[in-house]
């Protein structure tokens, strides 16, 4: 199936988040698996042959050309080396899709979390991935075993470093699990927390997350003078990493997403259109990646009906022509229901906003969650500890 203009499917298996932390496993001497993917496609083990300890930090919304637009806020990540390129994000190009696939090293198709947002089949609810706490029983929900399951056992010191507040989410049970989890309060003690776990043992897997960039974005738009002095701040958080860190480890930086800035003039109020809610039950997902599940027997009318009203504003397929083109990688059975009958993922800067549903989503300037570059691609740059470079 051939994708519109502007629009890419991942690189399952050849550059994607998921490969990140099973090459960083890889470096460390330990071969991941991963249901038939290989175990480090990004080359990670010979480009940093040597390392026995392997920071990974995530920078919440820190889209690869965002970094590239932005030489004079970000000097140090500028400097860095980028050992296999750019990478993709999953599909959907959002957090809690991003964390579970990077924590799995798996696709979301494989490991469950399909959405910011998703329906629970069969329970008559849906499911917010970032407000999760124990419903549904998160190893349950996320069965496949993570990363740092398979690293620690292999001896393996494994440590997570993120927001205090997290500690004990539904999320982190379901991407994190197998590591400790160092709760950090501050960019400061995220900076210490992970250098201090990376000297633990004789060989250590850390990694960490910040999200303020990610907000910053959402709230004031990345066009925004907020945004670039939140980067700088970044970029100084990512200068004490490298300056702290011991002589055989590396450091890697990378991210869940890009985004892009949405203007008033391409943002589209689905719930004042009326035949946008004809033979709808549920509208998931959010506002540039639109899960649309419908009636019992509704779901062509449906999705002839959001092609037609949203035209070129929206690739609008339905579920089985998505999963056909392969976005969310290979699809298990048992999560397939979570997605909607009908996808429609935004295009160029558009928006498809719910403002009954999501009332506080049209105050944001800025989103992610579809399928174009400035979404999808993600960077992976790396720093040297002395004795390696």
């Amino acid at each position: 199936m051939s994708l519109p203009a502007g629009l890419a499917v991942p690189a399952h298996g050849v550059a994607t988040l998921a490969d990140v932390l099973p090459g960083a496993a890889a470096v460390l001497g330990v071969p991941v698996s991963r249901g038939g993917l290989p175990a480090d496609p990004l080359g990670l083990a010979t480009a940093l042959a040597g390392a026995r300890r392997v920071a990974v930090l995530l920078v919440d919304g820190l889209g690869a050309q965002l970094v590239a637009g932005h030489p004079a806020e970000a000097p140090v990540l500028t400097a860095l080396d980028a050992p296999a390129g750019v990478l993709s994000a999953p599909f959907p190009s959002t957090t809690p899709v991003s964390l579970t696939t990077l924590g799995t090293g798996l696709p979301p198709g494989s490991h469950g979390v399909l959405g910011f947002v998703t329906e629970v089949p069969g329970a008559g609810r849906t499911l917010n991935h970032v407000q999760w706490r124990d419903d549904p029983d998160p190893l349950q929900w996320q069965a496949r075993p993570t990363v740092f399951e398979q690293v620690a056992a292999a001896g393996v010191t494994c440590s997570v470093v993120g927001p205090h507040a997290f500690a004990t989410s539904g999320l982190t049970r379901a991407a994190y699990r197998g590591a400790e989890y160092v709760p950090a309060v501050s960019a400061g003690d995220l900076v210490a927390g992970m250098l201090a776990a990376l000297a633990e043992g004789d060989r250590s897997l850390v990694y960490g997350y910040t999200a303020d960039l990610d907000l910053t974005g959402h709230v004031r738009g990345v066009g925004s003078v907020a945004w670039r002095a939140q980067l700088g701040q970044v970029d100084r958080l990512v200068e004490q990493l490298v300056a702290g860190l011991p002589e055989d480890a590396v450091l890697l930086v990378t991210a869940d997403h890009g985004m892009v800035d949405v203007p008033d003039d391409t943002r589209l109020d689905t719930s004042t259109v009326a035949e946008l809610g004809d033979g709808v039950r549920l509208l998931t997902g959010e506002p540039r990646a639109r899960y649309v599940h419908a009636e019992p027997g509704a779901a062509d009318d449906v999705l002839a009906t959001w092609r037609a009203v949203l035209g070129d504003r929206a690739w609008v397929v339905g579920r089985a022509e998505a999963f056909e083109a392969g976005l969310f990688g290979d699809v298990d059975a048992a999560v397939a229901d979570r997605v909607g009958d009908v996808l429609a993922l935004a295009r160029g800067s558009w928006a498809l906003l719910d403002s009954v549903a999501e009332p506080h989503a049209g105050g944001l300037r800025a989103f992610h969650g579809s399928l174009t570059p400035a979404e999808l691609d993600i960077p992976l740059l790396a720093a040297r500890g002395r004795a390696l470079r």
